[in-house]
Order: C-alpha cells, then sequence, then structure tokens
C-alpha cells in the first residue's frame, strides 16, 4: 500500500475503537451531568473529525515494524495516543485562539455557545487535561507487559511536558525575536517531541532491541523539525482552498517560524521593515500578505527554510534504514518523509 492508502486502512481500524472508547466514557458522562455529557459529546465530535490519524499510525507502524502483526493491544495504545495528540491540539487552539480546527469550531468556541467566552475558554483547558488522563486511562488498558506498558507510559508523560515547554517558548517568541539557534531549542519539543513520543512508545510496546531506540529517537527528531518547518511554510504560502482556512495566521499572531526567523536577517533594509510592520498585525489583509510572501522570497529565506526541512529529512530517512524494523515499516516512513520533501514545492 502507499502512504495514503496506509493511513486510511490503519487510521479507519483506530477510529472504530476511539468510538467504542468514547462512547463509553460518553455513557458515564451522561450518568453524572448533562453538561458533562454535552462535553463528552463535543469532545468525541472533535475528535472523530477526519484527519490523517498521523500520530497513532506512526505508533502502529513502529508497533507492527517489530512485532509483526496488528493486534488489538496495539489498536487499544492508539486510542490512547491519538487522544494524547488531541489533548495538546484544544490548548493549543485555545492559546492562539483559533475559530476553526479541520474546517469546524474548535472546543472553546464550542463550549462557548449559549454561555460566554469564559465558559468556553476555562472549559476547553480542563476538557484538555480530561483527555491527557483518558489518554493514559486508554493505554493503561492495552494489555502489554508491565515493564513495556510502564516506559511507553513514561514516554507520554515526558513527551507532555516536553511539548508544553515548546509551547511556551512559542508563545513567548510572539514578543521577541529569535534566533535560528533559539527556533531549534523550542522546536525540539514540539513536533519532534510529538514523533519521538508516538515512534518510541510503538517500538517499545513492540518489542524493539535497545540498540534501536537512541536511533529511533534522532530520526523522529529530524523528522519533527521537518515537518513543523513545511507545516509553518503551508500556514503562509498555502491558498485557502489547500489549507481549509485563510493563510498568514501564523504572522497575524505574532508567532515566528523558521522561515521569519531566516527573512529577519537575509531581507535588505527597507523590506525588513515592511516585514516587521506585519509580524503581529491581527488582521493581514490579501495585498499584504502578498508582500510578506515576497519579501520572504526575495531574500532568499523560504529556500533557506526549505533547504533546513530537506536537510532533516535525508538525515531521519538514513537513521530509519539503519534499524532492524521491518521493511514494510521502514517503506512506510521513507514514504511519509518523501510526502514532506515533496509537499516543499507546493508552496511557493
Amino acid at each position: 500500500m502507499g502512504l495514503e492508502e496506509t493511513l486510511d486502512h490503519y487510521g479507519a481500524l483506530v477510529e472504530e475503537r476511539l468510538r467504542e472508547f468514547l462512547a463509553e466514557a460518553l455513557s458515564a458522562a451522561e450518568a453524572y451531568h448533562p453538561f458533562i455529557r454535552r462535553v463528552y459529546s463535543d469532545m468525541e465530535e472533535f475528535v472523530l473529525r477526519k484527519g490523517k490519524r498521523l500520530a497513532s499510525c506512526s505508533n502502529l507502524i513502529a508497533y507492527k515494524g517489530y512485532a509483526g502483526e496488528v493486534d488489538d493491544r496495539i489498536l487499544r495504545a492508539c486510542v490512547g495516543i491519538e487522544l494524547y495528540r488531541h489533548c495538546i491540539l484544544v490548548h493549543d487552539d485555545l492559546v492562539d485562539r483559533d475559530g476553526l480546527r479541520r474546517g469546524r469550531k474548535t472546543l472553546h468556541e464550542l463550549f462557548a455557545q449559549n454561555h460566554d467566552r469564559r465558559l468556553g475558554e476555562g472549559s476547553a483547558v480542563f476538557v484538555g487535561d480530561l483527555m491527557y488522563a483518558l489518554a493514559l486511562q486508554a493505554l493503561l488498558s492495552a494489555d502489554f507487559p508491565p515493564e513495556r506498558l510502564g516506559r511507553a507510559v513514561q514516554l507520554l508523560a515526558e513527551g507532555y511536558r516536553r511539548v508544553n515547554e515548546s509551547q511556551v517558548l512559542d508563545l513567548l517568541f510572539e514578543y521577541e525575536e529569535p534566533g535560528v539557534d533559539e527556533w531549534y531549542t523550542m522546536a525540539s519539543r514540539r513536533a519532534a517531541s510529538l514523533f519521538e513520543t508516538t515512534v518510541l512508545a510503538g517500538a517499545v510496546l513492540g518489542g524493539a532491541p535497545e540498540g534501536d531506540i537512541p536511533v529511533l529517537r534522532e530520526a523522529a527528531e529530524h523528522m519533527g523539525y521537518s515537518f513543523d518547518i513545511q507545516d509553518d511554510i503551508i500556514d503562509t504560502f498555502a491558498s485557502r482552498e489547500q489549507y481549509g482556512r485563510p493563510p498568514g495566521g501564523d504572522i497575524a499572531q505574532g508567532k515566528k517560524p523558521l522561515y521569519l526567523i531566516h527573512a529577519l536577517r537575509m531581507a535588505d533594509p527597507d523590506r525588513l521593515e515592511a516585514l516587521r510592520n506585519l509580524v503581529g498585525k491581527k488582521k493581514i489583509r490579501p495585498r499584504e500578505l502578498e508582500t510578506l510572501r515576497e519579501v520572504i522570497r526575495g531574500s532568499g529565506a523560504l529556500e533557506a527554510a526549505k533547504e533546513g526541512s530537506r536537510r532533516h529529512a535525508e538525515a531521519a530517512r538514513k537513521l530509519i534504514d539503519r534499524t532492524a524494523m521491518s521493511g514494510e515499516a521502514k517503506g512506510f516512513f521513507a514514504s511519509l518523509i518523501t510526502y514532506i520533501e515533496e509537499s516543499l514545492d507546493w508552496y511557493r
């Protein structure tokens, strides 16, 4: 199977188990309080929105690459991984004040309906935490040997701490101009941490040899950097039709993606002033967005960021090939890395 077919196939298996798990949680909430039932209902709808299921599929493929099969245990663990991914998204949407996720209202916006913003935002904080608890509950219910399960839970706990540390820095950088090294410090605990958590948890549960763990950790870190750079480029350079929401949101928020950090170093003085005037401007008009894009392209910053993403992709590919994973699993991760690389050329 190709990359898309693999993600669709295994994503559907994970979604089936997610539906079962969330239906049980919803049933329990119904007996507690009507509003809590609504909370779980909205959470269910949010988690089950159509997506790539990249986190859980990476976990599952890494497991299969060592265990040789997909069984009930790993599907249960994947429910935990998917909930873990979404608890991060809930808090991310809230801090960034995003109104849409996959074309529909974010959870804090849903909870604010018929009430007010304080209830919506406060509920989203608690529900994000609740989803992390459910993620651990789902993972701990998987019938793995205690030692492997304990290591997987530790990976989730470590990953959750690290990703929240990165989010604090990401927020701080909205008020500062970080350098390239500072960006990497922040990004080392963002997508890089998510890839490490999901891939390593699958490998550990699948019985990977100890020698593979540090190699996989390094490979996942490089995949995360490559993905992060690509994802940031999409936010500014994709069209609304490609992205599913208006482009330029990160820059309007004052965020400092890698291509912008490069541009702040590489743009000529006149263009630099125009660039700084647009960063953090809450509403960027279409003509201003095109000016922003032209400055980033013209300075060479966009190509510098893309080249960085490609270097990380190539490093990840070589590291994955060194592991004892099955050929099928290596093929999946190689295809994912190639997809990230090739998609860089879609946005100019």
